[in-house]
């Protein structure tokens, strides 16, 4: 590292990447705007200094250094995250997330249980793929490939590599093959070896011609059944496949019911009684399907309609990761729009039959295989008697609509009528399932007239032989899943955005997004968001974590009261937030539901204001229908399409680039099948060179349920030798030797507080002609208990301003934390506070052994953090709940800071400037920390911080 003769580096310990982004935002930042309507209505919102604490007060509130909480201390003693959502409701729902979930399993023993037939002992999956074949048992390992680096190019070839006329000139470059001794020389050489000598689970596709109006149409497809075999018999997901149902609960009292994966839903509860009774001991493998057309090329409108195939024994925390692979691509339906059929009603219905035609060619093997039974060895080579039932499906609504045959602008589950859809939360009648498929019989009983009339009557548009007419123990309206995507960040939350920059103007609502300080959670919209064309579901999750923020205090135009606004948009918001909770229980839905009503209790003023004529809004209304739905199926990450999405790249984009564009489907089913021969190999490699262990089952708790996360810093600080002047310029932190002092005095008396803490830090004896090791960041990590891989979860920067390598200034950033500092209360508010981190540093060894003496080397801190404090939490706002908070300032000027050990860090906190009636326009995303002195506190982080209440 390159330090100046001041011992600061010019540089952080930020990427590249991260200081060219810091450069433009500031570039941003001086960019022209609209300014606002009149210089003499802008208000500035001036610091409540009455209330801000005495030195004396903030010494009898610091931590208590005698016990630093680990993580684990902070998850089982406290709840840093339920200051930024006081209501006591929530705060009562959140603890009942209980690290273990006590569990009834069903009372019928043999359900899931195995039929007796299994493997040898001295036998494994892996080997029974490979025996007979010639990649089994060879003196070679990397068979059949000649050595690693030969197997490590074809891996690389068929994963990462470009096309295939690149990669035949690529080995064509004479002696390379011959240099890295590799056993092909051309992309079809490559491709013959793969052919021949790989094995694979997953069935090969094949293309059947449907007939549509006297149209041919190709489909491509696998066998579904096979499909649901490969997946089933995956080793690497045996230890964590569920069997058979159960009920999960709080407490052995067994009031309060937990949900999370589908096993613990009433679907397979319900349907597993019903196959007890007709033949016992069977288990049910839950079919989730998912749909949705995409785009493959950028300019020329190509599109793929993939169908992707998951089943709900493999937990959701598995499903979501698209490196496990537990999604198989099953085929792909036609993308024709039959142009060609000028009445716009008749193609319509043309459409609807050539979907629900190719659809039923993909689905239909399910009708036996889920009614009789089929055997299946799963991975840890037990055999079952297994029922593939069709449990949800999962699609945007336009395809959730054509599932289920009803007409655009109804739900696809109840029989609300359209003009009452969007008004209340009260919950209609499901269609009758009975009475439709009395309906779709007509047909060939007694022809097309009576069809068409009882199709009217029923409900449901006249399609002939909808794919899920005779599924067995299935229901579709049912089975229509809950879409966090689609229906929450696409749906409702779009038109919520939609709807306040039309109340309170594009320029006001821009100009507070581009002044909102940065934040590890908080994605920065530095041109607005008024602005934005084709918002994806990640850019709308970023703007609802500061919407309701950066609205409290506007004004309403003509006079109207602005407590309705205010409460519609925070339900709403809860209402988002809510339903991407990872584990639900009874009072967490209560709590959903009870955010619904608020919505709908309050959202008259978007009329008022002439915004919006009604409500009718399907993706509003099937709100209605969430909290059954989790009861049913599990929570709603177990459908969400946001995890296909992710697909599209991999298994359509990526496959249609590889072709050469003219009739590319059977070019792009060949590649995909020669990509998972080239995937399911590397299990097979490991699980040979991991020395062939054995798969042991284990009582999978969900990752959601058993949380954690770890402070991580880096291993050498950022900066090693900053004397204190150097540090005071470059980080401002004016009162460090007198924070240090009363903080090493507290070190070795914990029960100092007050006067005598200060008389103390007076007396005390230091020399502070030492220098510091400056540390730039500080994160929280979490390890995967799947892939193992650790991950960022949460970050603090404490950046001061340096130059990128372009020599372009970058604003420093020192972000606010949510920091102990009790450790004898369990009441948040109580217990945390909001500081502004300004910076993090360790003293030397000899400085600290001059220190700490007297105290036992285990308990000498490792890191330290100087703390600009905020106010402390007092009452939430009445119509927002949101904390408002001001600087903490001293008697005789500057800010009131101390020094506290990095363990009391929690985790980051967000804060959105109080902007007042006009948001000032002198303040910017980088100086807004230092012209502002009250602050909201945003209480809507990542969407899976919630996990950290816990008792």
């Amino acid at each position: 590292m390159d330090e100046s003769d001041d011992g600061y580096s010019s540089f952080s310990d930020l990427g590249e990447d991260e200081l060219e982004f810091g450069a433009e935002s500031l570039q941003c930042e001086r960019c022209w705007e609209i300014s606002p309507p009149s210089p003499s209505a802008i208000l500035i919102s001036s610091p409540d200094l009455s209330r801000s604490p005495s030195p004396v007060d903030l010494t009898e509130t610091e931590p208590n250094k005698s016990r630093s909480p680990s993580p684990s201390f902070l998850l089982s003693e406290g709840n840093p995250d339920a200051v930024l959502f006081p209501v006591n409701k929530r705060l009562e729902a959140e603890l009942t997330l209980p690290k273990q979930p006590h569990i009834v399993h069903y009372l019928n023993p043999h359900a899931g249980a195995p039929t007796g037939h299994q493997l040898p002992e001295n036998k494994h999956y892996e080997e029974d793929l490979y025996h007979g074949h010639p990649a089994g048992p060879h003196s070679n390992p990397w068979y059949p490939f000649t050595s690693e680096i030969d197997w490590n190019v074809a891996h690389w070839a068929k994963t990462r590599g470009s096309g295939s006329t690149a990669l035949t000139e690529l080995l064509s470059i004479p002696g390379l093959c011959e240099k890295l001794g590799l056993s092909y020389k051309s992309a079809n050489e490559l491709n013959a070896i793969i052919d021949k000598n790989i094995p694979c689970t997953r069935p090969p596709f094949q293309v059947e011609e449907i007939i549509v109006q006297g149209e041919a149409f190709e489909v491509y497809f696998r066998d579904i059944n096979s499909c649901v075999k490969a997946l089933y018999s995956e080793p690497r997901f045996s230890k964590y496949m569920k069997y058979a149902p159960e009920k999960h609960f709080t407490s052995s009292s067994l009031e309060t019911r937990m949900y999370h994966d589908m096993y613990t839903g009433e679907w397979w509860w319900s349907r597993q009684e019903i196959l007890d009774r007709e033949c016992p001991g069977a288990t049910i493998i839950p079919v989730i399907i998912s749909t949705d057309k995409t785009l493959v090329t950028t300019f020329h409108g190509k599109s793929a309609y993939p169908i992707y195939l998951t089943i709900g024994n493999i937990p959701k925390e598995i499903r979501r990761k698209p490196s496990c692979r537990a999604y198989i691509l099953i085929g792909y339906l036609p993308t024709s729009k039959l142009e060609h059929i000028k009445n716009k009603s008749s193609r319509r219905r043309t459409l609807a039959n050539l979907f629900h035609a190719a659809m039923s060619h993909i689905v239909s093997p399910l009708e036996a295989s889920g009614l009789d039974g089929i055997n299946l060895a799963g991975g840890d080579g037990v055999e079952r008697r297994c029922h593939p039932l069709f449990a949800a499906y999962c699609a945007d609504y336009p395809e959730q609509v054509l599932v289920a045959c009803c007409k655009t602008g109804t739900c696809p589950e109840c029989e609300i009528l359209h003009d009452l859809m969007g008004n209340d939360t009260t919950l209609y009648p499901i269609r009758n399932l009975l009475k439709i498929l009395l309906a779709l019989n007509k047909f060939d009983d007694e022809g097309p007239i009576e069809f068409n009339n009882s199709c009217k009557e029923a409900g449901i548009k006249n399609i002939y032989h909808p794919f899920w007419q005779d599924l067995p123990y299935s229901n579709v309206y049912l089975s229509i899943a809950p879409d966090i995507l689609h229906q929450l960040y696409q749906g409702v939350l779009k038109h919520m955005k939609d709807w306040i920059i039309e109340v309170f103007g594009a320029a006001e609502i821009d100009a507070r997004c581009r002044r909102l300080p940065p934040n590890h959670h908080v994605h920065l919209f530095m041109k607005g968001i008024s602005s934005l064309s084709r918002i994806t579901g990640q850019e709308h999750n970023g703007i609802s974590r500061f919407l309701l923020s950066i609205i409290i205090d506007i004004p309403l135009p003509q006079r109207l009261a602005a407590p309705r606004l205010i409460q519609s948009v925070c339900a709403l918001i809860d209402v988002l937030y809510l339903a991407q909770y990872t584990v639900q229980t009874d009072k967490t839905l209560a709590l959903f539901q009870s955010a619904l009503e608020q919505f709908h209790a309050n959202k008259q003023i978007f009329v008022d204001l002439g915004v919006r004529k009604d409500f009718h809004l399907p993706k509003l209304h099937f709100l209605n229908h969430y909290a059954e739905k989790c009861k049913f199926i599990g929570t709603y990450d177990n459908t969400n399409t946001e995890y296909t999405e992710r697909l599209h790249i991999d298994l359509a984009k990526d496959a249609y680039r590889a072709t050469n564009h003219k009739d590319e489907y059977p070019q792009m089913t060949l590649w995909l099948e020669r990509k998972e021969k080239v995937m399911r190999h590397v299990s097979y490699l490991n699980w040979v060179h991991d020395g062939k262990p054995n798969i042991v089952p284990i009582n999978w708790i969900p990752p959601a349920l058993s949380y954690q996360r770890t402070l991580h810093m880096s291993k050498h600080p950022t900066v090693r030798a900053v004397d204190l002047p150097t540090a005071d310029r470059k980080y401002s932190v004016p009162f460090f030797k007198a924070a240090l002092a009363r903080f090493i005095a507290q070190l070795h008396n914990p029960a100092l507080s007050g006067p005598l803490l200060e008389a103390a830090a007076i007396e005390l004896d230091t020399d502070f002609n030492f220098k510091i090791g400056v540390f730039h960041l500080i994160k929280y990590t979490h390890t995967d208990p799947v892939t193992l891989v650790c991950e960022t979860v949460d970050s603090v920067h404490i950046q001061p301003a340096t130059k990128d390598r372009h020599n372009r200034p970058v604003p420093g950033r020192f972000d606010t934390a949510l920091i102990r500092v009790h450790d004898d209360t369990d009441e948040p508010a109580k217990a945390f506070r909001v500081g502004q981190v300004r910076m993090v540093f360790s003293l030397p060894l000899s400085t600290m052994s001059s220190f700490c003496k007297d105290i036992p080397f285990a308990k000498w801190p490792k890191h330290l953090a100087y703390i600009e404090w905020f106010s402390p939490f007092n009452k939430p706002g009445e119509n927002h709940s949101l904390h408002k908070i001001t600087r903490s300032v001293l008697p005789e000027g500057g800010n009131l800071a101390s020094v506290v050990d990095l363990t009391h860090i929690v985790r980051s906190v967000s804060l959105t400037p109080c902007f007042g009636k006009v948001a000032d326009r002198t303040w910017t995303s980088s100086n807004v920390m230092d012209k502002c002195k009250t602050f909201f506190v945003n209480p809507y982080p990542d969407q899976h911080d919630h996990l950290l209440y816990i008792l």
